[in-house]
């Protein structure tokens, strides 16, 4: 059994949902050798959100966006309002779509579906660089 960790950084995104299936696979490339197992993917943030998505037509980022948008809306009586009026909305955005993914690995790539890729969700108008960390656990070929 091998075990891959890395912590990465991804730039400031404007609001919205944005792929990054790439970034990660570029990020860690040791999840090539491996012939099965999973990788897990953790934001270490509260105000964005990692989810799989149709990844082909750039129209189902926006409908996601206007659909967050509608569920949990700035205009609400939130007591959170410090940090903005984007925060407390953005919590809430974060605990709906979640934090962490798993994905399991067959021959060195992620399985996903033909149209399923990794979206990491922005949920605040000023965004910071974001921090992921990656564990990628399983078999490497050969063994």
């Amino acid at each position: 059994m091998e075990i891959y960790q890395r912590r990465i950084k991804l730039p400031a995104f404007a609001r919205g949902c944005h792929l990054i299936t790439s970034t990660i696979l570029n990020q860690l490339p040791e999840l090539r050798a491996l012939d099965a197992g999973t990788l897990h993917c953790f934001l270490l943030h509260t105000s964005a959100s990692l989810s799989i998505n149709e990844n082909a037509d750039p129209d189902v980022r926006e409908d996601l966006e206007m659909a967050l948008n509608t569920i949990a809306p700035e205009n609400l009586d939130y007591t959170h309002t410090i940090e903005g009026v984007d925060d407390m909305p953005a919590h809430v955005k974060s605990t709906l779509v979640g934090c962490s993914l798993l994905i399991p690995i067959m021959k060195g790539s992620l399985v996903l579906g033909t149209w399923q890729g990794i979206y990491l969700c922005e949920h605040r108008d000023q965004a910071t660089e974001r921090s992921i960390m990656l564990t990628a656990m399983g078999i490497r070929h050969g063994e």
